[in-house]
């Protein structure tokens, strides 16, 4: 198998891994008070991250096409089918992609959070006539 092909993969899980650890930083942040010291930083450097596994992307799909196989998964199916270390490296990538995806559904659960209860904390401060969706003394939403 194509050594261009293995060392892409082997970037492509580098890329992901510094992502991945990103995500956690975000995560911090975000339960901070106040987050947004911390926040523009981590979404450059998430930015560019995000920019280079686009390329390296590509650069794999670019491998596979030399190698005469389609591109995306179903050519890196067949390509690790002929490759024992191609298969293994893939399988590492695959675990740490999952491992970033949940982190970052995580984060975005986080903000939304952040941003209901901000949403909310406005309400109040405007006098909206709207019931804001805020917990009274019991621990139960108002109005119910």
């Amino acid at each position: 198998m194509s050594d261009a092909l293995l060392g892409t993969v082997i970037e492509e899980y580098i890329t992901v891994e510094a992502f991945a650890s990103l995500l956690l930083l975000e995560e911090k942040a975000l339960a901070a008070v106040s987050p947004l010291e911390t926040l523009p930083a981590l979404l450059a450097e998430k930015t560019a991250l995000t920019d280079k596994l686009a390329a390296l992307s590509q650069a794999r799909d670019e491998h596979l096409h030399e190698l005469g196989l389609p591109p995306g998964l179903k050519g890196m199916e067949l390509a690790c089918a002929k490759d024992a270390s191609l298969a293994r490296r893939w399988k590492h990538l695959q675990a740490t992609v999952e491992r970033a995806r949940r982190a970052n559904t995580n984060n975005g659960l986080m903000i939304r959070v952040r941003m209901n209860y901000n949403q909310s904390a406005l309400a109040i401060l405007r006098g909206s006539t709207q019931k804001a969706a805020v917990y009274g003394p019991d621990g139960r939403m108002a109005g119910y």
